[in-house]
């Protein structure tokens, strides 16, 4: 287990910055080079690490966070070498909030959104081929977690990603970081759509 790396993803504003604070404060280590800072968008802190940008160009640096957490958004993935060893906890969260997150983000910095029409088709057909091809890595194990249930019953989602992880986590430590006020762009569903069946 210690050999594996455990890596959060899941799409933009699903939950990922979450769920890495939350492993952290169960007593994992995590990655991160805290270049990206904490903002209005993401008050605790994004926990990113510059070089997962230029993952297919440069993996060098993989062997050196064996047993450690790192954050890759679910595009990059593709991207991981063959010849390392993944624990993947996916974030899930419902499209609707996603996109809102994502469009309120972009407001604040001058910046346009794409329409939704065009948005929400892509963004599902990526996450159907995505699962598809996870499934089919034998190097990757997967979790998948909805952001919701997190954050509405977390002891037992908790328990569930400490399996997953080999009981690594102080879950009752992760639990108390938990902060649901956070959690500002609701949806109109609890239940995570953007996902295959």
């Amino acid at each position: 287990m210690t050999n594996e790396i455990v890596i959060v993803s899941g799409l933009p504003r699903s939950g990922t910055s979450l769920m890495m604070q939350l492993v952290k404060a169960g007593g994992m280590e995590i990655v991160t080079d805290h270049i990206r800072t904490a903002d209005i968008d993401n008050p605790r802190g994004y926990h990113e690490f510059e070089r997962v940008k230029n993952l297919k160009e440069d993996s060098s640096w993989l062997p050196e966070i064996r047993g450690k957490a790192i954050k890759i958004v679910s595009k990059l993935l593709y991207d991981l070498p063959a010849n390392e060893s993944y624990r993947i906890i996916f974030m899930e969260r419902n499209i609707d909030e996603v996109l809102a997150s994502q469009e309120k983000m972009l407001v604040r910095r001058g910046q346009p959104a794409a329409a939704r029409s065009d948005i929400v088709p892509a963004f599902s057909m990526h996450l159907i081929r995505l699962y598809a091809w996870l499934a089919s890595q034998g190097n990757i194990d997967l979790l998948r977690v909805a952001y919701a249930d997190v954050l509405a019953r977390p002891n037992p989602e908790l328990l569930r990603i400490n399996t997953f992880l080999g009981e690594r986590l102080d879950v009752a430590a992760a639990a108390r970081a938990i902060d649901s006020s956070l959690y500002r762009n609701h949806g109109n569903s609890l239940n995570p759509v953007c996902q295959s069946s």
